[in-house]
């Protein structure tokens, strides 16, 4: 990764380039030109003068809403700062450290597999009057600002009026305990119990009482309550006994998983799963699942993962009403590598192992640390106002 940015770097500085000495050549001398008088009175200039390598540097430092704001003062800023290929090099560069993405913000990921260099995406090839006649095949501008969290909720779609008064209606009527189901690799295969820390982080998620309500062969749960005011109940499904998990992770094999049912593979030669009896019930009985996934580096069976979630999802009538957290967790805060790069897989490439994009529901994926227990306040709020919990 560090290499393709080195690589996407020199070609976005030639670009810039490229297109500076083509279509504004009287940048590249007005330094030269200028006499004190005249830089005093044009000090507005001063970025403009600068050499191409040095404004791009100088960007790399703004975030996107600066870089937005450098774009509306001149055309020539407003033809540099779109540049496809210096957004492109912002999405390989900021988007490993992004901590969450959801079914609304997640990038095309496979723009970035793109060439770095094409006809359509350098500037030397067109002019700024001949952008707003012609789409650019790869908007990679549109992408980051998309995802990426800082300038995200101005991609949200705003809520329709019939949907504002359906939820003050809602607010109005007492509403029941949300129940979620949770399940998935990342609360036995990691060294730090993820389950075990929730449990007992009464000062984050107070525990408030085990519920009546039981399922056959699961039990009832646990329910919690979020911001001292929203109680929601947690069925925990684990893969097989706890004394099979406990060696398992200790020797790194593999457990025979009893939640699902293998049926094969499908003609693209994917693996089909059927939720086992006692899931089926739990997936009838719920409002939602959180399935925890094991975001350490080079972990994860994104093939077998994608078809169980799918199974799950899949198996009620209206599963497109039900949503999807995905916890992605490491079992301690992770450590910065000396590229500055995470010691953990990114949520947008776990979102892609999952097979995510492909889905119907709501979903969202949030960076978790089981040993502080790091995002998780923020999954469960998204989780609970896509269940019609007024927050």
């Amino acid at each position: 990764m560090a290499g393709r940015n080195g690589q996407l770097k020199s070609v976005v500085i030639r670009s810039l380039r490229r297109f500076s000495e083509r279509y504004f050549p009287e940048k590249a001398t007005r330094s030269s030109m200028l006499d004190k008088e005249q830089e005093e009175a044009s000090h507005f200039g001063y970025l403009d003068s600068f050499p191409v390598d040095v404004q791009f540097l100088i960007m790399t430092f703004l975030s996107p809403v600066d870089i937005c704001n450098l774009g509306a003062t001149c055309r020539y800023w407003r033809a540099m700062v779109r540049d496809p290929l210096l957004w492109k090099y912002f999405l390989l560069r900021d988007m490993p450290h992004w901590s969450s993405i959801d079914h609304l913000t997640m990038p095309d990921l496979d723009l970035l597999d793109a060439p770095l260099v094409s006809e359509h995406e350098s500037l030397d090839d067109r002019k700024e009057e001949e952008e707003k006649n012609s789409e650019l095949k790869c908007d990679y501008m549109s992408e980051y600002l998309k995802g990426c969290p800082s300038c995200r909720q101005q991609w949200l779609p705003s809520r329709p009026a019939y949907e504002l008064l359906t939820s003050f209606l809602h607010y109005l009527m007492p509403s029941s305990e949300p129940r979620f189901a949770m399940f998935g690799p990342g609360m036995e295969e990691i060294d730090v119990s993820f389950v075990t820390r929730l449990m007992h982080a009464h000062d984050l998620l107070p525990v408030s009482g085990t519920p009546h309500r039981q399922i056959n062969g699961i039990g009832s749960g646990i329910s919690y309550l979020f911001n001292n005011q929203h109680k929601f109940n947690i069925l925990t499904l684990y893969s097989t006994y706890g004394a099979e998990r406990e060696k398992a992770r200790l020797q790194k094999g593999s457990v025979s998983n009893k939640l699902f049912i293998f049926e094969g593979t499908d003609d693209a030669g994917h693996p089909v799963f059927t939720p086992a009896p006692q899931v089926q019930k739990v997936c009838q009985e719920v409002d939602g699942f959180i399935y925890v996934a094991n975001a350490e580096p080079g972990e994860g069976d994104g093939a077998s993962e994608a078809a169980q979630i799918r199974a799950v999802l899949n198996f009620v009538g209206d599963s497109t009403a039900k949503p999807l957290l995905v916890l992605s967790c490491v079992s301690r805060e992770p450590e910065e590598a000396s590229d500055g790069a995470k010691c953990r897989t990114p949520c947008v490439y776990v979102a892609k192992r999952l097979g995510l994009p492909q889905l119907s529901n709501r979903w969202m994926v949030q960076d978790t640390v089981a040993e502080s227990l790091t995002g998780v306040l923020d999954g469960i709020a998204w989780l609970l106002k896509s269940s019609g919990v007024k927050i």
